[in-house]
């Protein structure tokens, strides 16, 4: 029983001498990082402000111009009016500038036409979206060949098209329709 007393008063006295090794060592670390504290506090008082500023790397923010793009088809022409948000008008193109031929102003090849001159006049503006309202002859429930064909090329153009809005008039009883009191006799 004797031995087992010493090995335990030699244990603790390894112990002991262990434990406060290590309270030294952590005494020592916390007075290390106490001084490092100072030390960044100075470095941040040492530089104002306008420095900072002047070591920001400049970051070229690309801004986000929008526009209005008027679509007017009937069966018989394509327009198009790119506007900005104020309803200034920036360009306008129409199917009779790239044909000459009445019968393919309405033709949706010509509408793609007319919306790549539109595209390059809102890539000189600085335009990178629009708002498409599309509108067609009052009355009729569908707008004409080209304003799909329009929208698509303009997509693929590399222009983000935000909302398509049909603005098609509708007529609410409205004026005498054409033919007479007896209708269109053949």
């Amino acid at each position: 029983m004797p031995k087992e007393e010493k090995i335990t008063k030699q244990d603790k006295e390894k112990l002991s001498k262990e434990i406060e090794e290590a309270k030294k060592k952590l005494e020592a670390k916390k007075i290390e990082k106490q001084e490092e504290k100072p030390k960044i506090e100075e470095k941040k008082q040492e530089k104002p402000i306008e420095d900072k500023i002047k070591e920001a790397p400049k970051k070229k923010e690309k801004k986000e111009r929008i526009g209005i793009l008027n679509i007017y088809t009937t069966f018989n022409n394509t327009l198009m009016n790119l506007t900005d948000l104020s309803g200034k008008s920036i360009a306008k193109f129409g199917g009779g500038q790239s044909t000459k031929q009445d019968r393919l102003k309405a033709n949706p090849t010509i509408a793609m036409f007319v919306s790549q001159r539109i595209a390059e006049e809102a890539r000189d503006n600085g335009i990178t979206g629009f708002y498409v309202k599309i509108r067609a002859k009052t009355g009729q429930n569908n707008p004409g060949p080209g304003a799909h064909a329009a929208i698509k090329s303009l997509t693929r153009a590399g222009f983000k098209i935000l909302s398509i809005m049909d603005t098609t008039r509708v007529p609410r009883g409205g004026p005498k329709k054409k033919g007479g009191r007896r209708g269109r006799r053949p």
